[in-house]
């Protein structure tokens, strides 16, 4: 199959590409997206067209307190704040006033040129606001949430998560050239998960695949027996297999380790992402992690169904997708079908690839 081509970005109105043109060269830019991790990874496209015209300027990235790790990978960004949103939704106003008017002044503090609001929340819409920034740009669910931007870009639902933050850009009048969706895991990380190779008896030059059985959603999930199937079956034929998930997964995760499968345990998240690093290929379904290996430029296998979910496909690889026929559930995919995928993708790299 061939891969999928680039979907082709709507340009705003004449008026609104004038906007870049009449500002002064930006020292301060401010980036805001808090959740998720596949949210969050689906923005790198964006930061890196940021740095490509603005090659001076100062990055910052606001996002939840629970994904700031996720930004040690973004290259270009220069300062992380981390917005701990549990605390904002507290009842104690005692404690939640004087958070509010320090994450005020930090963003005061910020003196920032410009804000690029990817969300387009209420709660980020306000944020972008009391800024102060004299050039605001934000994805607009609706009309009502434009008075928080400058620039406020109606949200395309047909484009992929990746081209809505590339589209506020072009409508800003910002050049795009080559899309860069580059992760850049830290080093540190890279030898831990090497660390946890070791100690499991993992080969690195062997293949290993990478199981994500879990998603945030239900019905993204393909049943957990079907992926044991597959994971029996490339372990007989000399495949190593790790089998990954979150708290939320422990009991099923009990039930691959205990047949003795290699299973990570309450990893920190970029240590996570080293694992998948190392391995050969990443099998799983639309979930955070499966886009931050694809980030990574790792070749993946993304159970999903496409008419569902078809603006969170692999980012430009719409041939790594494996659904089921059109109107039926991921549990309509057989076994089989995967096995042979997972086959056709194994001869195509190489281990440690």
């Amino acid at each position: 199959m061939q891969k999928s081509a680039k979907p082709k970005l709507r340009r705003q109105n004449p008026q609104e590409n004038r906007v870049h043109n009449l500002m002064r060269e930006l020292k301060n830019i401010l980036l805001i997206r808090l959740k998720s991790i596949g949210d969050v990874v689906f923005t790198l496209p964006a930061v890196n067209v940021i740095r490509d015209n603005f090659p001076a300027a100062k990055i910052t990235f606001l996002t939840s307190k629970e994904n700031a790790p996720l930004l040690a990978g973004f290259r270009e960004v220069n300062e992380v704040i981390r917005l701990d949103r549990a605390a904002f939704r507290g009842a104690n106003p005692l404690k939640v006033i004087p958070q509010f008017f320090g994450l005020l002044r930090h963003l005061r503090a910020g003196k920032f040129d410009l804000v690029v609001d990817f969300q387009g929340y209420g709660e980020t819409a306000w944020l972008a606001r009391l800024t102060g920034a004299p050039q605001r740009w934000g994805s607009v669910y609706g009309k009502g949430r434009k008075w928080a931007y400058t620039l406020g870009v109606v949200r395309d639902d047909a484009l992929h998560h990746a081209d809505r933050s590339l589209a506020i850009l072009l409508a800003g009048g910002l050049k795009i050239g080559a899309v860069r969706n580059e992760f850049v895991l830290p080093e540190a990380a890279v030898n831990d998960a090497r660390a946890w190779f070791a100690d499991n008896r993992l080969d690195l030059t062997k293949p290993v695949i990478y199981f994500q059985p879990f998603t945030s959603t239900p019905h993204k999930n393909w049943p957990f027996e079907n992926y044991l199937v597959l994971a029996n079956h490339w372990r007989a034929h000399g495949v190593q297999v790790i089998i990954g998930g979150g708290p939320a997964d422990q009991p099923l995760l009990d039930q691959a380790r205990s047949l003795g499968f290699a299973v990570p345990d309450r990893l920190p998240r970029l240590t996570d992402a080293g694992l998948m690093k190392l391995s050969t290929l990443i099998v799983g379904g639309d979930t955070g992690f499966m886009h931050l290996a694809v980030a990574m430029g790792k070749r993946v296998i993304m159970l999903m169904n496409f008419q569902v979910s078809s603006n969170a496909v692999p980012f430009r690889h719409l041939e790594w997708i494996v659904a089921p026929p059109a109107g039926s559930p991921l549990a309509e995919v057989a076994p089989e079908k995967m096995i042979d995928a997972v086959g056709s993708a194994l001869a195509a790299v190489r281990p440690g690839n």
